[in-house]
């Protein structure tokens, strides 16, 4: 059997149910293979060793007594640093948090717990989800930036420290991370998931991610954490479906729309033909490939997500900064500074452009069962004061709509490259099914080769 560690979430929680393995094994195996790695990688924050271990004694005290709790019962899964968790520190990578412990669990946290779930513990993210990167290194090359702002989520979930960990994203932080260190990144549908007790960048952007290695892992933990909370607004109310069932009704290869305008052209050369020799395999194994143009909003797209992002931003933090602007980092501060400079008029227009940038994306996906992109315009940058570049990503962030994406291969230099999906609205389960049948054909699963 292999290391504990090594497993998925589907696979952990299957051992776990047929008794072939304790979640006190499991906790135990992950915590050794943290003390091994994370000297070195840095994605860590937070982990509370007695907790985990005493939580993972209880998981296993409840199989015992009536069977497992849910479809993650004793399964570790690791929270970036924003997320709010009663009694454990959220520092948010920053100063200005550096003492804050909650006293109350995020609901995405409860609701891994009423799951069977476990928290392992806090992950490091760049400073309030900004631009100011986290300690993280890339595990597939320590000299090239992981992503971010879900850089220690993604770290842990490539290195095998954890099978999932959670993100967020408000340009790009769960995708392009996740593309960078060869692992699958989900951001689900604005409002599929509670916001409530995660630290906002910009509340009408701000989407909680999933980073897991698999596709199947990423429909168990979108459907434990999916549905309507009252707690946040922005959280809908559309009901959510068996998200592995809708997978494994896929009745044929996907109706793929290729996007090539504006994602081909900021690709690097050796990204654009890796693209199109995943499309070419895609097309062999079946798929239908239509290529598509982008509607004219698009050309605005990017401008009206930074006006609401840093706008957004300065308002949440106007009284912290107000008191203590010296001790946000570079990055962050800019984004403040600029954000109260914007006048009003122009906030309200960015947001109007936006919901017609919505419809318009939502009619260029009707009647395809996906539109895919190049994942990222290139592998991870060979610099650490960088967390790369979200363009790719932040057309899915600006609309709404729901993009994963999966690993496709490596570069010439050895890093891992991806390609992007997206879908429509509340269609997380046509994604998920289109991007396993992708996942399947492109048989791309990476592992970097120094953390196996």
């Amino acid at each position: 059997m292999p290391e504990p560690f090594q497993f998925s979430v589907a696979e952990a929680a299957a051992e776990i149910r047929q008794g072939n393995l304790s979640p006190v094994e499991l906790a135990q195996s992950l915590l050794a293979r943290i003390d091994a790695l994370d000297p070195s990688l840095k994605a860590w924050v937070t982990i509370d060793r007695e907790e985990v271990l005493s939580e993972a004694k209880r998981r296993e005290g409840e199989i015992a007594r009536g069977g497992p709790k849910g479809p993650i019962h004793g399964v570790p899964v690791g929270l970036k640093d924003i997320f709010y968790t009663a009694g454990m520190k959220t520092a948010c990578g920053s100063r200005i948090n550096a003492d804050f412990v909650p006293d109350y669990d995020a609901t995405t946290v409860s609701r891994i717990k009423d799951a069977g779930g476990i928290i392992l513990g806090k992950a490091v993210t760049t400073e309030f989800a900004s631009g100011d990167p986290s300690p993280a290194v890339n595990p597939w090359n320590a000299a090239h930036t992981p992503g971010g702002s879900s850089s220690g989520s993604s770290v842990a979930v490539a290195a095998r420290m954890c099978a999932a960990a959670l993100g967020s994203q408000t340009g790009g932080s769960t995708c392009r991370p996740a593309a960078y260190n060869g692992i699958v990144g989900l951001k689900p549908t604005y409002g599929r998931v509670s916001r409530y007790g995660v630290v906002p960048l910009s509340w009408s952007l701000d989407t909680v991610g999933i980073l897991v290695r698999n596709v199947t892992d990423a429909a168990i933990m979108l459907q434990v954490m999916a549905g309507h909370d009252p707690q946040d607004p922005g959280c809908s109310d559309q009901p959510v479906p068996d998200y592995l069932e809708e997978m494994g009704r896929l009745d044929g290869p996907p109706r793929i729309g290729l996007i090539k305008e504006f994602f081909y052209e900021q690709s690097t050369p050796e990204v654009r033909n890796h693209t199109d020799a995943a499309v070419e395999r895609l097309a062999e194994a079946g798929a239908v490939i239509q290529e598509i143009s982008l509607p004219e909003s698009f050309a605005s797209a990017h401008s009206c997500q930074r006006v609401v992002s840093i706008v957004e931003c300065a308002s949440f933090h106007e009284e912290s900064y107000r008191d203590r602007a010296d001790e946000f980092g570079p990055k962050i501060r800019s984004s403040i500074e600029m954000g109260m400079l914007i006048p009003s008029v122009r906030y309200v227009q960015a947001q109007r452009a936006r919901r017609q940038f919505r419809a318009d994306m939502m009619a260029m996906v009707r009647g395809l069962d996906v539109v895919l992109t190049p994942g990222t315009p290139a592998p991870a940058p060979r610099d650490l004061n960088t967390t790369g570049n979200a363009m790719f990503q932040s057309p899915w962030t600006s609309s709404g709509l729901p993009s994963i994406v999966i690993p496709s291969g490596l570069s010439q230099e050895g890093l891992p490259l991806a390609i992007q999906l997206a879908g429509l609205p509340w269609d997380e389960g046509k994604l998920l099914a289109a991007a396993g049948w992708c996942e399947a054909a492109l048989g791309a699963a990476l592992s970097p080769p120094d953390y196996s």
